[in-house]
Protein backbone atom coordinates (compact mmCIF):
# COMPACT_ATOMS: atom_id res chain seq x y z
CA UNK A 1 0.00 0.00 0.00
CA UNK A 2 0.94 3.47 -0.75
CA UNK A 3 0.88 6.18 1.96
CA UNK A 4 2.11 10.09 2.28
CA UNK A 5 4.31 9.07 -0.85
CA UNK A 6 5.63 5.83 0.94
CA UNK A 7 5.54 2.32 -1.56
CA UNK A 8 5.55 -0.57 1.41
CA UNK A 9 3.24 -1.73 4.01
CA UNK A 10 6.22 -0.57 6.57
CA UNK A 11 5.74 2.98 5.20
CA UNK A 12 9.27 3.60 3.71
CA UNK A 13 10.48 4.98 0.23
CA UNK A 14 10.43 2.99 -2.89
CA UNK A 15 14.06 1.85 -3.40
CA UNK A 16 15.25 1.17 -6.88
CA UNK A 17 15.14 -2.85 -6.90
CA UNK A 18 18.52 -5.00 -7.82
CA UNK A 19 22.10 -3.85 -7.23
CA UNK A 20 23.28 -0.58 -8.36
CA UNK A 21 25.25 -0.98 -11.31
CA UNK A 22 27.79 2.67 -11.29
CA UNK A 23 28.04 3.20 -14.49
CA UNK A 24 24.21 3.88 -14.80
CA UNK A 25 24.15 5.78 -11.82
CA UNK A 26 23.79 9.47 -12.57
CA UNK A 27 26.81 11.82 -12.31
CA UNK A 28 25.09 15.41 -12.47
CA UNK A 29 21.27 15.91 -11.41
CA UNK A 30 19.80 19.22 -10.24
CA UNK A 31 17.29 20.30 -7.58
CA UNK A 32 15.24 23.55 -6.47
CA UNK A 33 14.46 24.68 -2.66
CA UNK A 34 12.01 26.80 -2.08
CA UNK A 35 12.72 28.96 1.43
CA UNK A 36 8.96 29.88 2.23
CA UNK A 37 7.22 26.06 1.95
CA UNK A 38 10.52 24.40 2.75
CA UNK A 39 9.68 22.46 -0.55
CA UNK A 40 12.30 20.36 -2.31
CA UNK A 41 12.03 19.49 -6.19
CA UNK A 42 14.46 16.90 -7.22
CA UNK A 43 14.88 15.99 -11.09
CA UNK A 44 15.04 12.27 -11.69
CA UNK A 45 18.63 11.77 -11.66
CA UNK A 46 18.67 12.85 -8.29
CA UNK A 47 16.27 10.65 -7.33
CA UNK A 48 18.67 7.93 -8.62
CA UNK A 49 21.40 8.61 -6.80
CA UNK A 50 19.67 8.08 -3.71
CA UNK A 51 18.91 5.28 -4.80
CA UNK A 52 14.52 5.80 -5.22
CA UNK A 53 12.19 5.55 -8.47
CA UNK A 54 11.58 8.87 -9.60
CA UNK A 55 8.80 10.64 -7.83
CA UNK A 56 8.44 7.34 -5.50
CA UNK A 57 8.89 9.77 -2.46
CA UNK A 58 8.44 13.53 -1.73
CA UNK A 59 11.77 14.81 -1.11
CA UNK A 60 12.23 16.97 2.27
CA UNK A 61 14.88 18.23 4.16
CA UNK A 62 14.07 15.51 6.68
CA UNK A 63 14.74 12.54 4.16
CA UNK A 64 18.04 14.47 2.90
CA UNK A 65 19.20 14.63 6.21
CA UNK A 66 19.08 10.57 6.63
CA UNK A 67 21.04 10.10 4.02
CA UNK A 68 24.05 12.28 4.86
CA UNK A 69 26.87 10.73 5.82
CA UNK A 70 26.71 10.51 9.95
CA UNK A 71 30.00 13.29 10.19
CA UNK A 72 28.87 15.40 7.80
CA UNK A 73 25.05 15.89 8.66
CA UNK A 74 25.27 18.81 11.62
CA UNK A 75 27.33 20.57 8.36
CA UNK A 76 24.60 20.23 6.01
CA UNK A 77 21.94 20.99 8.39
CA UNK A 78 23.46 24.03 9.42
CA UNK A 79 24.08 25.21 6.00
CA UNK A 80 20.55 24.19 4.85
CA UNK A 81 19.46 26.31 7.94
CA UNK A 82 21.71 29.09 6.75
CA UNK A 83 20.21 29.44 2.96
CA UNK A 84 16.53 29.56 4.85
CA UNK A 85 17.42 32.21 7.54
CA UNK A 86 20.35 34.19 5.56
CA UNK A 87 18.53 33.74 2.01
CA UNK A 88 21.60 32.72 0.39
CA UNK A 89 22.09 29.38 -2.07
CA UNK A 90 22.47 25.95 -0.75
CA UNK A 91 26.10 25.07 -1.41
CA UNK A 92 28.08 22.15 -0.16
CA UNK A 93 30.83 19.45 -0.09
CA UNK A 94 29.52 16.31 1.45
CA UNK A 95 28.65 12.46 1.55
CA UNK A 96 25.36 10.94 1.03
CA UNK A 97 25.03 7.11 1.87
CA UNK A 98 22.29 5.73 -1.11
CA UNK A 99 19.06 3.33 -0.19
CA UNK A 100 21.71 0.31 -0.72
CA UNK A 101 24.42 1.48 1.28
CA UNK A 102 26.85 3.01 -0.72
CA UNK A 103 28.87 6.11 0.02
CA UNK A 104 28.46 8.70 -2.65
CA UNK A 105 31.11 12.04 -2.77
CA UNK A 106 29.22 14.26 -4.03
CA UNK A 107 29.55 18.76 -4.52
CA UNK A 108 26.37 20.52 -4.51
CA UNK A 109 26.95 24.46 -6.84
CA UNK A 110 24.13 26.22 -6.17
CA UNK A 111 22.40 30.02 -7.12
CA UNK A 112 19.88 31.80 -5.26
CA UNK A 113 16.13 32.16 -6.98
CA UNK A 114 14.72 35.60 -7.38
CA UNK A 115 11.01 36.41 -7.54
CA UNK A 116 9.96 39.11 -9.77
CA UNK A 117 10.82 42.08 -7.55
CA UNK A 118 13.93 40.71 -7.12
CA UNK A 119 13.62 38.96 -3.76
CA UNK A 120 14.96 35.85 -2.66
CA UNK A 121 12.74 32.55 -2.97
CA UNK A 122 14.69 29.97 -3.11
CA UNK A 123 18.03 28.26 -3.82
CA UNK A 124 18.29 25.77 -7.22
CA UNK A 125 21.53 23.83 -8.55
CA UNK A 126 23.31 20.74 -9.42
CA UNK A 127 24.32 17.59 -7.63
CA UNK A 128 27.68 16.63 -9.20
CA UNK A 129 29.06 12.81 -7.65
CA UNK A 130 32.40 13.19 -7.74
CA UNK A 131 32.97 9.39 -6.46
CA UNK A 132 36.08 8.58 -8.10
CA UNK A 133 34.23 5.92 -10.34
CA UNK A 134 34.23 7.06 -13.82
CA UNK A 135 31.23 6.44 -16.27
CA UNK A 136 31.54 5.22 -19.93
CA UNK A 137 30.06 8.38 -21.15
CA UNK A 138 32.77 10.87 -18.77
CA UNK A 139 35.66 8.61 -20.55
CA UNK A 140 34.07 9.75 -23.55
CA UNK A 141 33.75 13.52 -22.67
CA UNK A 142 37.26 13.06 -22.04
CA UNK A 143 38.75 11.66 -24.83
CA UNK A 144 36.79 14.59 -26.80
CA UNK A 145 37.93 17.34 -24.81
CA UNK A 146 41.96 16.20 -24.49
CA UNK A 147 43.46 17.84 -27.76
CA UNK A 148 42.05 21.03 -26.56
CA UNK A 149 43.51 19.96 -22.10
CA UNK A 150 47.07 19.71 -24.05
CA UNK A 151 46.78 22.89 -26.39
CA UNK A 152 45.35 25.54 -23.52
CA UNK A 153 46.61 23.05 -20.62
CA UNK A 154 48.01 26.50 -18.94
CA UNK A 155 44.76 28.21 -18.31
CA UNK A 156 43.07 24.78 -17.76
CA UNK A 157 45.68 23.57 -15.07
CA UNK A 158 44.97 27.07 -13.39
CA UNK A 159 41.24 26.52 -13.11
CA UNK A 160 41.12 23.13 -12.22
CA UNK A 161 43.65 24.50 -9.11
CA UNK A 162 41.23 27.24 -8.32
CA UNK A 163 38.48 24.79 -7.80
CA UNK A 164 40.32 22.48 -5.97
CA UNK A 165 41.52 24.96 -3.62
CA UNK A 166 37.83 26.51 -2.87
CA UNK A 167 36.06 22.85 -3.05
CA UNK A 168 38.73 20.71 -1.39
CA UNK A 169 38.36 18.42 -4.68
CA UNK A 170 41.38 16.51 -6.25
CA UNK A 171 42.81 16.95 -9.49
CA UNK A 172 40.58 14.54 -11.21
CA UNK A 173 37.33 15.99 -9.69
CA UNK A 174 38.00 19.49 -10.56
CA UNK A 175 38.64 18.68 -14.02
CA UNK A 176 35.13 16.81 -14.11
CA UNK A 177 33.58 19.73 -13.34
CA UNK A 178 34.99 22.05 -15.65
CA UNK A 179 34.23 19.04 -18.39
CA UNK A 180 30.42 19.26 -17.04
CA UNK A 181 30.26 22.76 -17.26
CA UNK A 182 31.70 22.73 -20.91
CA UNK A 183 29.63 19.94 -21.78
CA UNK A 184 26.04 21.11 -20.22
CA UNK A 185 26.66 24.70 -22.05
CA UNK A 186 28.46 23.64 -25.26
CA UNK A 187 30.87 25.88 -23.97
CA UNK A 188 35.01 24.96 -25.37
CA UNK A 189 37.10 24.04 -22.18
CA UNK A 190 39.60 26.13 -22.93
CA UNK A 191 37.38 29.17 -23.15
CA UNK A 192 35.26 28.36 -20.04
CA UNK A 193 38.58 28.12 -17.93
CA UNK A 194 39.82 31.51 -19.41
CA UNK A 195 36.88 33.30 -18.61
CA UNK A 196 36.72 31.83 -15.03
CA UNK A 197 40.43 32.66 -14.36
CA UNK A 198 39.50 36.14 -16.15
CA UNK A 199 36.28 37.00 -13.34
CA UNK A 200 38.38 35.55 -10.10
CA UNK A 201 38.88 39.02 -9.15
CA UNK A 202 35.39 39.88 -8.97
CA UNK A 203 35.03 37.46 -5.86
CA UNK A 204 35.08 38.63 -2.34
CA UNK A 205 38.15 37.79 -0.15
CA UNK A 206 35.36 36.75 2.64
CA UNK A 207 34.20 32.99 3.25
CA UNK A 208 31.18 32.00 3.01
CA UNK A 209 30.20 34.64 0.58
CA UNK A 210 33.60 33.64 -1.70
CA UNK A 211 32.39 29.64 -2.18
CA UNK A 212 28.55 31.40 -2.33
CA UNK A 213 29.95 33.89 -5.15
CA UNK A 214 32.56 31.24 -7.08
CA UNK A 215 29.08 28.85 -7.60
CA UNK A 216 27.10 31.27 -8.84
CA UNK A 217 30.15 32.35 -11.31
CA UNK A 218 30.89 28.84 -12.06
CA UNK A 219 26.92 28.69 -13.24
CA UNK A 220 27.21 31.63 -15.14
CA UNK A 221 30.57 31.85 -16.79
CA UNK A 222 29.45 30.93 -19.71
CA UNK A 223 27.11 33.63 -20.74
CA UNK A 224 30.08 36.29 -20.58
CA UNK A 225 32.79 34.39 -22.95
CA UNK A 226 33.29 36.89 -25.25
CA UNK A 227 33.67 35.87 -29.30
CA UNK A 228 36.66 34.62 -29.94
CA UNK A 229 38.57 33.55 -33.37
CA UNK A 230 38.35 29.31 -33.52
Amino acid sequence: MRRNGMDNEHGQPAAETGPADPGSVPRVGSFRFWFATRRWEWSEEVYRMHGYRPGSVVPTTELLLSHKHPDDRDDVAARIARAVDMGESFSSRHRFIDTAGAVHNVMVVADRLYDEAGAVTGTAGFYIDLTETLAESERETLSVALPDVIEHRAVIEQAKGVLMRMYRVNAEQAFKILSWRSQETNTKLRDLAAQLIAELPTLPDAEPQTLTALDHLLLTVHTRIPDRPR
